[in-house]
C-alpha cells in the first residue's frame, strides 16, 4: 500500500468529523458519539496512540491493547452514564496522551500485564468522560455505539499506519508519540 493511499483512507476515515462540523447534529445518539473521540484533540491522541503503541508490539499485546481499551472505556462509559466521576478525570486524560505518546515515542515493550494495565486505566478516564458528557437528547447504547466504533477505528488507523509504513519510517512514529506527550504535558499544565 502507497503512502498516497494510506493518507487518502486517513483523509476518509476523518470525513464525517468534517462534514457534521456545523451545528444541528449533535442531538443524535450515533453521530454524537462518533464525533466525541474524533472532535476532542486529548480523545483523538490518545486513541491514535494505543493503535500506534500496539503495532510497535510483539505478539498478544498487538490485538490485546486496543481489544483493553475499547472494552474498558465501554465499562467506564457506563460508569459515566451512571453519573460516576472520577477526581482529576481531566488530569488523568491529559496523563493519557502524555503517557501513552511517551510510550510510542520510546516504543516501550513492557510486560503484557502491565501493557494491559496501564491501557485499562487510561481507557477508563476516556470512557467515564465519554459518558459524563451524554448529551440529553441522545439514546445512550447509540451514543455508545458511536464512541466505540471511532475509538476502534482510531485505534486501526494507528496499528495500519505503524505496520503499513516501512521499517525506515519508524522515526516518523516516534516523532509523532513525542509530539502527543508534549500535547499531553501541555494539557496537564493547562
Amino acid at each position: 500500500m502507497t503512502l498516497k493511499r494510506i493518507l487518502g483512507t486517513l483523509a476518509l476515515l476523518l470525513t464525517p468529523a468534517i462534514a457534521f462540523a456545523h451545528p444541528g447534529h449533535g442531538d443524535n445518539g450515533l453521530i454524537a458519539g462518533i464525533s466525541h473521540p474524533i472532535g476532542g484533540l486529548d480523545h483523538l491522541l490518545a486513541m491514535v496512540a494505543v493503535g500506534l503503541w500496539a503495532a510497535q508490539q510483539k505478539g498478544a499485546a498487538r490485538w490485546a491493547l486496543p481489544c483493553t481499551f475499547v472494552g474498558t472505556m465501554l465499562i467506564g462509559g457506563l460508569l459515566g452514564f451512571e453519573g460516576l466521576n472520577l477526581p482529576a478525570l481531566e488530569s488523568g486524560i491529559a496523563a493519557s496522551v502524555l503517557a501513552l505518546g511517551l510510550a510510542v515515542a520510546l516504543a516501550v515493550r513492557p510486560p503484557l500485564s502491565v501493557a494491559v494495565g496501564a491501557t485499562a486505566l487510561f481507557a477508563l478516564f476516556h470512557g467515564v468522560a465519554h459518558g459524563l458528557e451524554l448529551p440529553d437528547m441522545s439514546s445512550p447504547w447509540a451514543y455508545a455505539a458511536g464512541f466505540v466504533a471511532a475509538t476502534a477505528a482510531l485505534h486501526a488507523a494507528g496499528y495500519a499506519v505503524v505496520r503499513v509504513l516501512p521499517q525506515a519510517a519508524a522515526p516518523l512514529v516516534r516523532l509523532a508519540g513525542a509530539a502527543s506527550a508534549a500535547t499531553g504535558a501541555w494539557l496537564l499544565a493547562g
